[in-house]
């Protein structure tokens, strides 16, 4: 194997490599987000801010938006479900959404970043997909913040989506690139 097709495929993989990780939501904080110019957050839905099959948000999950409000960061939710689960999820909270945002392509992301009026260097895009949030979001010039799954059981698609991630991961992990752990 050649130099540069090694180099090709490393290049790619990066794609994939997030900016940050952590375990979950509630380790992204406000004041730690304004002290690196961020103003404003892209979020996916389902397994990064509740399971996906959790109708409404739980109460810490509440105050962690009511947190991310108080100290003037806006939250976007961007998702590829449908309008019906993300509109009845964001709506009780008053949280702004884009449904079937067809991630990693970038339309959603800049959508988000238009109606929010920031710049993309002072958003942050949040998930727990690989394939979707982060790609998506390095593809577009963001800062990406990759958490653990806040569960270990996905809907059909994303039960592909996992499989592939998993490979990617151990690669990363093999390289000492990412520090992955799921939740026990």
């Amino acid at each position: 194997m050649s130099n540069d097709y090694k180099y090709e495929v490393f290049a790619l993989l990066k794609q994939f490599l997030p900016d940050e990780q952590v375990q979950d939501i509630f380790a992204i904080r406000p004041e730690d987000l304004k002290e690196k110019g961020i103003k404003a957050i892209i979020t996916d839905l389902d397994n990064t801010l509740v399971e996906w099959d959790r109708p409404n948000a739980t109460p810490k999950l509440i105050q962690w938006f009511k947190e991310m409000q108080e100290h003037g960061i806006l939250v976007t939710i961007v998702s590829n479900n449908n309008r019906m689960r993300v509109g009845s999820f964001a709506d009780p909270l008053g949280v702004p959404f884009i449904f079937q945002a067809r991630k990693p392509m970038g339309r959603a992301f800049k959508r988000a970043i238009r109606q929010m009026d920031v710049k993309k260097e002072e958003t942050v895009v949040i998930g727990d997909q690989l394939l979707t949030d982060v790609l998506g979001g390095n593809r577009s010039g963001f800062h990406t913040i990759l958490v653990v799954p806040v569960a270990q059981s996905d809907g059909f698609m994303t039960k592909f989506n996992r499989k592939v991630e998993r490979r990617i991961m151990n690669f990363f992990k093999r390289k000492g690139m990412i520090g992955w752990e799921d939740k026990k």
